[in-house]
């Protein structure tokens, strides 16, 4: 037998219809597929949890035997009940009983009986007097296992499942499996004292059956270490294909550049500086650049793009601005035509409904250069081959990256030969991401905010403090701000509680009477949308009631109160995403999370927002809360996944993996 041995051909299963299809959607085909099928979790059945008296914050492993068994309706129409009365299978002399409850599952009825001696694990709970544990994991234990491995008196591992695979069946299998295929047949991956001195092989096999809970952790650190070089060494091939491209310096003198910021009324921030340097020495070098600009809600990452694009231009090659939504791509277009016409640079916005600009005539070039290249800014439309880059394309910049995939940055590259890309996010990506995910890009992080700034407070209020908060923003309206109102829907739901911008504005149009109100949505049209934004940045609007179709870009210095409803229902990246919207201006800025007085739990998550404006350290939690889904959105599709990393606490294995990676590429 070998790892490709499928595991019928292996004579170790027998499978109907149902079980292979279920095998087969786990993925579970040859023995190295069930051998690389880990464990969602362990439990130690050497010793169980102690039997609960009420209700407790954590999920409880316990031993018990089923002393009762019924089923009914419960209220509501359909709901119907199966409860099991259970007791310490030991005997318990105290009289402890635990009731184990599942709702609209009547299978149970013939499955569970009286005498069943069961593994279980739960949130224990209390109500009205009892003891409960809702929908809880089991097992039944038949009496010839009661003390065997590999259900039983040891550290059992709990797999995940589909529909005709059981728990048992599939641990006995991985269990039979594990005892016949020696070390030789799994082989190594990394090379050679790389792993430490835990093979691949002890890995595998103790994150399935340890010894000890303490194992549990060096095998996960050896295999993540593995995931993360696997990684690493796809980003540096991509990296290394990349720049086997050879292409002519494409940066011009800086004369150009140097009038742009002489132009400018303030001076740009030490950071600022610093990316604008990192990128001039990029773009004299003949390869294309690839580099990642990150910089906090505010940070100033348009000047360095103009930068960039400036370089660019000044050489006589095109360059292209490519974002996520036609408000934002408008809004670059307005700062860009400034920035570009007196300089003789020709700028020009295309966009799904709108292409201007392009036939702007052109300013005296006091830059020095015969002939500027041109600027396109634009949305999607970019990717269709509509721009025809006159000059040919020579740079891309790419303004908040996660929004757009691979497939869509690649349409857009095609369009010139080496392109060099500026790939721009707000949303600051913790460290070991970075390290993990963007291995094939140079990377430039803006962590200073601009002069002239006022501050931001954030502030956590129930949804029933309203009428305080709509006082609060009449104060600001009367001292000449503007305010924002975030909804998290468009439209009211059936299925959920949360409010919808909609419904909602005919009641903030009453309530401010005396104010003009707008409302903007990601349903209305490009030039709905655009009139309404138009009247909002002009003062025509002092109070504009929105979805977070104003995350991103949206920028009214003079408005400085925003209110998010439901804010319980955004991720913590997101929420700062929002509430740099505001703080922009000279004004001292409020932002009011808005949360439903029953979720508590919400409002401690939210409590960061209150302590800190720092991205990263915001980023940190989200990831630690939600996931990297949220913060990588779909840029680095097609890479290898992970199923061991630990995202937040990895950098010293990123950083070895690192290592690991580039020597294998150095070897061939």
């Amino acid at each position: 037998m070998t790892l490709d041995t499928p595991l019928e051909e292996a004579g170790l299963l027998r499978l109907d219809k149902k079980n292979r299809e279920g095998y087969e959607k786990l993925g579970l085909v040859t023995i190295g597929d069930a051998l690389l099928h880990f464990p969602r979790r362990h439990e130690d059945r050497t010793r169980f949890d102690r039997f609960p008296e009420g209700g407790m914050e954590q999920s409880v492993c316990l031993h018990v035997l089923v002393s009762d068994c019924r089923s009914f309706f419960g209220r509501g129409q359909g709901r119907r009940c199966f409860e099991a009365t259970v007791e310490p299978a030991g005997g318990d002399l105290l009289g402890n009983r635990l009731i184990l409850r599942w709702f609209n599952m009547p299978y149970l009825a013939k499955v569970l009986a009286v005498g069943h001696r069961l593994v279980i694990y739960g949130q224990p709970k209390e109500s009205k007097g009892r003891v409960l544990i809702d929908h809880p994991d089991f097992e039944i234990v038949e009496d010839d296992e009661a003390t065997a491995a590999p259900h039983m008196g040891g550290i059992v591992p709990i797999y995940p499942l589909a529909s005709g695979v059981g728990q048992k069946p599939l641990r006995s299998l991985i269990h039979r499996l594990l005892a016949l295929v020696p070390d030789e047949a799994i082989p190594e991956w990394l090379p050679e004292g790389a792993g430490g001195s835990l093979t691949r092989a002890t890995a595998i096999r103790t994150l399935h059956f340890p010894a000890s809970m303490a194992e549990l952790e060096p095998a996960r650190r050896r295999l993540a270490l593995e995931e993360f070089a696997t990684l690493q060494l796809e980003l540096l091939r991509r990296r290394a294909e990349f720049r086997q491209t050879h292409v002519t310096p494409r940066a011009g003198p800086g004369r150009l550049l140097d009038q742009f910021l002489a132009n400018l009324p303030y001076a740009p921030t030490g950071a600022q500086q610093r990316a604008i340097d990192e990128i001039r020495g990029d773009l004299l070098l003949p390869t294309p650049m690839v580099r990642l600009l990150q910089g906090d809600v505010g940070a100033g990452k348009t000047l360095v793009a103009a930068a960039a694009i400036l370089l660019v231009v000044e050489k006589g090659a095109d360059a292209a601005l490519m974002a996520p939504t036609q408000i934002l791509a408008e809004q670059h277009f307005r700062n860009f035509r400034e920035w570009g016409e007196p300089l003789g640079v020709k700028v020009r916005l295309l966009t799904g409904t709108r292409d201007e600009g392009g036939d702007l005539p052109l300013f005296q070039n006091q830059g020095g250069a015969d002939r500027p290249g041109n600027v396109i800014i634009g949305t999607h439309a970019l990717f269709h081959g509509r721009a025809d880059f006159e000059n040919g394309l020579a740079l891309a910049v790419i303004d908040e990256q996660h929004k757009f995939g691979v497939a869509q940055r690649e349409a857009l590259l095609s369009q010139g030969e080496g392109v060099s890309v500026l790939a721009m996010t707000a949303t600051p990506i913790p460290r070991t991401l970075t390290l993990a995910f963007y291995g094939d890009l140079d990377v430039s992080i803006l962590d200073e905010l601009p002069a002239g700034r006022g501050k931001l407070i954030t502030g956590i209020r129930l949804t029933t403090q309203t009428k305080q908060a709509a006082a609060f923003v009449l104060e600001q309206l009367a001292a000449g701000r503007q305010a924002y109102i975030v909804y998290p829907l468009i439209e009211e739901s059936d299925k959920l509680a949360a409010g919808a911008a909609t419904a909602a504005y005919a009641e903030w149009a009453e309530r401010f009477a005396d104010y003009r109100v707008g409302l903007v949505h990601g349903s209305m049209n490009s030039d709905e949308k655009d009139a309404v934004m138009r009247e909002f940045r002009h003062g025509k609007i002092d109070v504009l009631v929105a979805t977070t179709v104003i995350e991103v870009g949206v920028d009214v210095p003079n408005a400085n109160v925003m209110l998010i409803f439901h804010a319980e229902r955004f991720g913590l990246a997101q929420l700062h995403q929002l509430r740099g919207r505001i703080g922009r201006g000279e004004h001292k800025s409020y932002c009011v999370l808005l949360v439903d007085p029953k979720q508590e739990d919400a409002r401690a998550r939210l409590r960061i927002l209150e302590e800190t404006r720092d991205g990263f350290r915001i980023a940190d939690e989200d990831l630690r809360l939600r996931g990297p889904g949220e913060v990588l959105g779909t840029m680095q599709s097609g890479l290898p996944d992970l199923r061991f990393a630990d995202l937040l606490g990895d950098t010293r294995l990123v950083e070895e993996a690192r290592k690991i990676a580039e020597g294998m590429l150095a070897n061939g």
